[in-house]
């Protein structure tokens, strides 16, 4: 999903400023978490009706395209 930007937003007044679920303070790593636990995309979307399978895409994404520009920095 290329379109991530569309459904993530930073507020620093939400969450601290953590990556959210756009209209939520759903985290990214929130999902991120129920999804490492076992959780499928149904039982998220049933526990958390403002989510839905593009959304936790969404945050898939987002979390890939972060992981792709760390740089280790040698002390």
């Amino acid at each position: 999903m290329d379109q991530y930007q569309n459904h993530i937003s930073i507020n620093p007044d939400i969450r601290f400023g953590k990556p959210c679920i756009t209209g939520t303070r759903i985290t990214v790593a929130d999902i991120l978490t129920w999804l490492a636990s076992g959780m499928s995309y149904e039982q998220i979307i049933d526990d958390h009706p403002l989510l839905n399978q593009e959304k936790i895409l969404a945050a898939l994404s987002f979390a890939a395209n972060r992981e792709a520009i760390i740089k280790i920095i040698a002390a």
